[in-house]
């Protein structure tokens, strides 16, 4: 997720990221006949980088043993450089140490022409998507003074971007929620015969046009968002310690309330329980992000296999653990994210004229659903 040790760009050579342990084991890296570019070392906030001014340079990262340990050095020397009797020659380094501010940074990268000095932040992978996610957010909380409120809106655009697609994937899921009892026959009249009664259901699909993994799309839209938000809350400094409402304090680190003691009501410090990155025991926000997930699943069809309907039922169940250490700004997202999908999905069943099953939905979970009409 993060890049943390010797870090350069070199021309040609572009972006060099080397951990630790790579300089460790190689002893030195250098990178010859350098014009441009800069060098130094990073960590997840702060940075100190060298960058050379109108030199050809031998840039280079290395280990020393020193009487305390051991240190990293990122080093460069110049060409040598003749001097006629009576003349003089200057030469400029500039050295940045400090935070990693986004504005400072980019300031630097575009007022003084340092090539690629925006990389000192790892926004990723996921750069062209990452990096514009974080301004839109900046620019809210220009406007509001709150990175919490600032993603509640960003989210609302998002969902507006993919609202044509997230429609029709929820208007398929409509039609297939008014097919159920059909599909119910056909899964009954071909129990025997798997291959008879798969082709019939395609049949089916193709008659009433229906997509039957649209459902997916909204999911999997949020996939590439939910990484670059999560990059976002993770590497810039503007994140850390970010206020939202109430016990939040800090976007950028976990729910730190506890059902145990009821979200702090009680007189008492809970437990933090931990089990392979589940967090048994967690907050508030991680617990109404599982609800919200359980009743947006419960609004979809659920799947004809038994397998498949016991694993989206058991999804929300899983999640919730899961998130509890996630950046509470995530969290939020998410929750956010799932009660606009609820209206969204609602409303488009209404429209369908498709009946909202919720409760009956929930209660077929432990058998007691009303069974549909032949």
């Amino acid at each position: 997720m993060l890049h943390e040790g010797l870090i350069g760009v070199f021309g040609e050579e572009g972006l060099v990221e080397l951990k630790y342990k790579d300089v460790r084991d190689d002893g030195r890296t250098s990178y010859s006949d350098q014009t441009g570019g800069w060098l130094g070392i990073t960590d997840k906030y702060w940075a100190s980088a060298l960058v050379p001014q109108d030199i050809t340079y031998r840039g280079e990262f290395r280990q020393d043993t020193i009487a305390t340990g051991e240190s990293f050095v990122a080093a460069y020397l110049g060409n040598a450089m003749a001097v006629e009797p009576g003349a003089a020659i200057t030469v400029s380094t500039r050295l940045f140490a400090g935070a990693k501010e986004v504005a400072v940074v980019d300031g630097y990268h575009e007022r003084l022409g340092i090539d690629r000095f925006d990389l000192l932040i790892d926004w990723g992978w996921f750069y062209f998507l990452t990096k514009p996610l974080f301004q839109a957010i900046h620019f809210f909380f220009n406007y509001f003074g709150n990175f919490g409120v600032a993603i509640l809106l960003v989210t609302v655009l998002i969902k507006l971007l993919f609202l044509p697609l997230a429609n029709a994937s929820y208007a398929s899921m409509s039609r297939m929620k008014k097919v159920q009892p059909q599909m119910k026959a056909l899964q009954e009249r071909y129990k025997d015969d798997r291959m008879e009664q798969q082709k019939q259901l395609m049949e089916l699909y193709k008659r009433e046009k229906i997509n039957p993994i649209s459902g997916c799309w909204p999911m999997l839209i949020q996939i590439p968002v939910f990484f670059a938000l999560y990059k976002v809350l993770f590497v810039t400094i503007e994140m850390r310690h970010a206020p939202f409402i109430g016990w939040i304090h800090d976007l950028s680190a976990p729910d730190p309330t506890n059902f145990v003691n009821l979200f702090g009501l009680l007189p008492f410090d809970a437990p933090n329980l931990q089990v392979g990155g589940l967090h048994l025991t967690f907050g508030f926000w991680p617990l109404l992000m599982g609800i919200t997930m359980f009743i947006q699943m419960k609004l979809n069809p659920a799947p004809t296999d038994k397998t498949q309907a016991a694993i989206f039922n058991w999804m929300p169940v899983f999640f919730t653990p899961l998130m509890a250490g996630f950046p509470a700004g995530l969290v939020i997202y998410w929750t956010w994210n799932n009660f606009l999908s609820i209206l969204q999905q609602s409303f488009i069943m209404r429209r369908h004229g498709v009946e909202i099953e919720l409760f009956n939905n929930i209660r077929s979970m432990f058998g007691r659903g009303k069974k549909p009409a032949e």
